[in-house]
């Protein structure tokens, strides 16, 4: 679902549309790249916690209690926690939004309330088998994986960023279309930067729901 979210860019409108349209279309990617550039402080911080921490947790939780709790999941968890969803890409606003922007805002969103809702689920999957009944911890570690595989794709759906904006880009007419509002070098920067190899985690979860 949440890779379906990114690869929606794939309808996104191209040289059927009507110049005013692509000059919107246009204007909104502009908008979102711009936006894109100022979080990318915030989201590699949380990326290099959440890389820390997710050898720990990526095929489950130990059952040694003594090594759950750790500053690596206390930090990504923190970061995660500290990520502010910006007001263009709430829910309500990216609907003004036309073209691939739309799309490119509702991905980030997704990773950006993934990845929160992820470490601090996970983080309270920990206290239960701490400090919970016998029952809580059970339930905490049959259910951890969900929350453990919305943190994996939260930050595959990252991942998958900058492709499609550079995909939107070259739709949109590219360098010549953009001129100075967004130029080529500003396009492969948050390609980079938004990138599989910058945001996607490796391994895969190793762990499944139930277990």
């Amino acid at each position: 679902m949440l890779s379906g979210a990114a690869l929606a860019l794939s309808g996104c409108s191209g040289g059927s549309a009507k110049p005013q349209e692509q000059h919107l279309e246009r204007a909104d990617l502009v908008t979102v790249a711009r936006v894109l550039a100022s979080q990318e402080p915030s989201v590699r911080s949380e990326v290099t916690a959440t890389k820390a921490a997710w050898p720990l947790v990526a095929g489950g939780l130990p059952a040694e209690t003594s090594t759950l709790s750790s500053p690596e999941i206390r930090l990504a968890t923190q970061r995660a926690g500290a990520l502010e969803l910006p007001g263009l890409f709430a829910e309500r606003e990216v609907r003004s939004l036309t073209g691939p922007a739309s799309s490119l805002a509702g991905t980030f969103r997704a990773f950006s309330t993934l990845s929160a809702r992820g470490w601090q689920l996970i983080g309270g999957a920990i206290d239960q088998i701490e400090h919970g009944s016998p029952a809580a911890a059970r339930f905490a570690r049959a259910n951890v994986a969900l929350y453990i595989e919305s943190v994996y794709d939260a930050h595959f759906s990252l991942a998958q960023i900058g492709k499609h904006l550079l995909a939107a880009y070259k739709t949109l007419g590219g360098g010549g279309a953009f001129g100075a509002s967004l130029t080529p070098a500003e396009v492969d920067a948050l390609a980079r930067a938004y990138s599989e190899g910058q945001d996607r985690l490796y391994p895969h979860v190793g762990v499944r729901f139930g277990s």
